[in-house]
């Protein structure tokens, strides 16, 4: 058998999966988690129903598909390493302009909006998208608790000035999506800019309180 025969199959095998996970992100955004069932999956991906079981034993399996998915562009949007040596506001702009890009795709706020509408029903689901997205929360903590330590910032509590952070930008660009309108019309350097400035106007150590340099880790 040569190669393009070999890879026949595997084509359609990944466009089966790729047309389930589709289907699955649309229909449990129109319908709720909890009200689409396999069959319906299997119809709307236009597979059939022994195909749609041989990629995803239970519409769970779809969802941490779709959560595995997240996970990846969170880790492209968000790479280690963004907290590079620097002036710190020269940072927090770098992710500030990241989690704005995040924003822009369709299929993560269509999965946020999932999230919230089928966690209070089944709880799995917060929780396990919690635990993906507390890792990217926790790295902004310790930045800031590591700048505070150095004296360049005064962040008494970093959990609490990490999602001060983040809550500005998700006002703005985030929220207005989620509730079916356009998000507020900033320029997203504007928004970056007034985000950042509006942040280390509270929480940046006056010069002549510092003992550090005005870098980052």
């Amino acid at each position: 058998m040569d190669a393009s025969s070999e890879a026949g199959p595997k084509a359609r095998h990944g466009g089966s999966r790729e047309a389930i996970i589709t289907a699955a992100g649309r229909l449990f955004l129109e319908r709720g988690f909890g009200f689409v069932s396999m069959d319906e999956l299997a119809a709307a991906a236009g597979v059939a129903r022994r195909t749609l079981y041989n990629q995803f034993a239970t519409k769970e399996d779809i969802f941490r598909e779709m959560l595995r998915r997240v996970s990846r562009q969170l880790e492209e949007a968000l790479p280690p390493g963004i907290e590079p040596g620097g002036d710190v506001e020269d940072v927090l702009r770098v992710i500030a302009r990241m989690i704005l890009d995040l924003h822009g795709h369709p299929e993560y706020c269509g999965f946020l909006r999932m999230v919230m509408a089928d966690s209070r029903q089944f709880p799995w689901i917060a929780e396990e998208f919690a635990a993906v997205m507390e890792p990217q929360t926790e790295r902004l903590v310790h930045y800031l608790a590591h700048l505070t330590t150095l004296g360049i910032l005064d962040c008494r509590n970093p959990v609490l000035a990490a999602h001060q952070f983040m809550g500005m930008l998700n006002e703005l660009s985030l929220w207005p999506w989620m509730i079916g309108r356009e998000s507020l019309p900033f320029p997203a350097e504007e928004v970056v800019d007034e985000t950042v400035r509006m942040f280390l106007q509270r929480y940046r150590r006056p010069q002549s309180t510092r003992y550090g340099n005005d870098g980052a880790a």
